[in-house]
């Protein structure tokens, strides 16, 4: 294909603004998309990404700078103009109606109709199945949403977007929650969308995904355009340090140490029908991690030992006293804490402020006479957030209000101010821009060199090798190899990730 460069823009944003009272969320958002390439849009949480999304999307209206689509200026006055003007959202999480069929989520509001209004099925069936295929995947026109796979969702979400003649598709965080197999089918059908002339505008966490699927790249901060650039004239280091405005010491930073006595030991566990025969130990002053495939079980062995899953046989002791089964709060009396993989739904109450939520494993110590003492709640969640490095504007703010990553630090502050043996902590920096993953590796850094056991479960393959002291990869259940820090690498993980390591080391 040739430079998509070569080409007139499809869309240019120049030197867009967007104030919400005080606050300036946006003052310089600027970005140039070309027909037949995939286009980077990067900076950490706050760097206004959103705002700039939203504009495109009709659903903000910039307070000055230019919208230009197909070379002519353009206002945005709704979603529906947005749509109109040929750009489409594909959001992180799909909003399809479950109980209606691929096909009537495709088409819903402009069904096509026989003689008398009635909707014609086979027609509409027919259109959808005509998108699938220029998509170059098969899914059933017929079938009913409910119980698709996220990344059949969002192909569901790409054919509405075609069947609108959608010029520009802005993905949002597309690739979250999806497995490897998923993500490379997900760069197929961006290849497909490019290949016909669209542009995509990809915004994502995941600098592997980037440098993998984009041809240009677009950097923010503060509000600001900083640079773009084609993909093969950047390298990670230097994509850091244009979102940050820093050098990072490192993204990994992984200090050596000599781990003590076992913390956590876990003897043939099993869950019929979920996993199997797990064995492992986690010592002070080690990070292990559970590595695998989505659906390989290891965050069902993560909830079982923290007791929200009873599992069929086996036992779990934390330093040498055996957990009940089934039971969080003896767990947690055990010394065990649990940051899950998502926070929003399981680890906060997002209406709740800041200090609640940091107390929240707490109230126990922090009652008297029944009632919570506000002022030992706040003096809590005030030591916490300094250790941590919150940014926040007021205590007392719900923790919706938060970036993911300050979402992510409140969830770690409530369960280390329990000072537990073990912390198990699932997808640890899931959503979170690349500066908070720093902080955060940081945070479990410090937690082992003071002597904590950890177990971590994470998908990214850089952050188990440059984290974990030894790896257990599971596939299907079972544990199929155990790896020192020296003997991990991207190839023998997922040798065992797809079962073709036989039996663990």
């Amino acid at each position: 294909m040739n430079d998509p460069i070569d080409k007139d823009p499809l869309l240019v944003l120049e030197k867009a603004t967007k104030r919400f009272g005080a606050v300036r969320a946006l003052e310089d958002g600027s970005v140039t998309l070309y027909p037949g390439e995939s286009h980077a849009l990067l900076g950490e949480n706050g760097a206004g990404k959103s705002t700039l999304v939203k504009i495109l999307a009709g659903v903000h209206q910039p307070d000055g700078g230019q919208l230009l689509i197909d070379g002519q200026p353009v206002v945005l006055s709704g979603p529906a103009a947005s749509r109109a003007a040929g750009v489409s959202i594909i959001y992180q999480e799909p909003t399809l109606f479950p109980d209606l069929s691929v096909a009537e989520n495709i088409f819903m509001g402009r069904q096509p109709r026989r003689a008398g209004r009635r909707i014609d099925r086979p027609a509409m069936n027919r259109a959808a199945a005509e998108v699938f295929g220029r998509l170059g995947v098969q899914l059933d026109p017929e079938r009913q949403a409910r119980g698709l796979s996220v990344a059949d969702q969002q192909i569901v979400e790409i054919a509405k977007a075609l069947s609108l003649d959608a010029k520009v598709l802005v993905m949002d965080e597309p690739t979250a929650a999806l497995t490897s197999v998923e993500v490379e089918r997900l760069f197929e059908v961006m290849r497909t969308l490019r290949s016909q002339g669209a542009a995509v505008l990809f915004i994502s966490h995941r600098l592997e995904e980037v440098f993998a699927s984009c041809q240009r790249v677009t950097i923010m901060r503060d509000g600001r355009f900083v640079s773009t650039a084609p993909i093969e004239d950047v390298t990670v280091d230097t994509i850091i340090r244009s979102m940050v405005g820093r050098d990072l010491e490192a993204l990994f930073p992984k200090t050596e140490t000599s781990p003590g006595e076992v913390v956590l030991e876990v003897e043939k566990l099993t869950r019929q029908g979920v996993f199997h025969d797990i064995s492992f130990t986690v010592r002070k002053g080690e990070i292990v991690s559970l590595a695998g495939l989505v659906g390989a079980g290891r965050s069902e062995v993560a909830r079982a030992i923290f007791g929200i899953d009873k599992w069929t046989s086996g036992t779990v002791r934390v330093d040498g006293n055996e957990l009940p089964n089934g039971d969080p709060a003896g767990a947690m009396a055990g010394g065990v804490a649990l940051v899950p993989e998502d926070r929003r739904q399981q680890g906060l109450v997002m209406d709740m402020g800041i200090d609640q939520n940091v107390a929240l494993a707490s109230l126990v110590r922090l009652r008297k006479y029944g009632l919570i003492r506000r002022g030992a709640e706040r003096e809590l969640a005030s030591t916490w957030a300094d250790r941590l490095q919150l940014k926040f504007g007021r205590m007392k703010n719900p923790v919706s209000t938060l970036s993911g990553g300050n979402q992510q630090k409140v969830v770690l502050g409530k369960w280390l101010a329990r000072s537990p043996s073990l912390l198990i902590i699932d997808e640890p920096t899931r959503g979170i821009d690349v500066g908070t993953k720093a902080e955060v590796h940081r945070i479990l850094d410090g937690l082992v060199a003071d002597g904590m056991a950890v177990l971590m479960i994470s998908s990214e393959l850089p952050e188990v090798l440059g984290m974990a002291d030894r790896v257990l990869v599971l596939h299907e259940g079972r544990i199929t190899a155990e790896l020192s820090r020296a003997e991990a690498d991207e190839d023998s993980i997922m040798r065992a990730a797809t079962g073709l390591t036989a039996v663990a080391s």
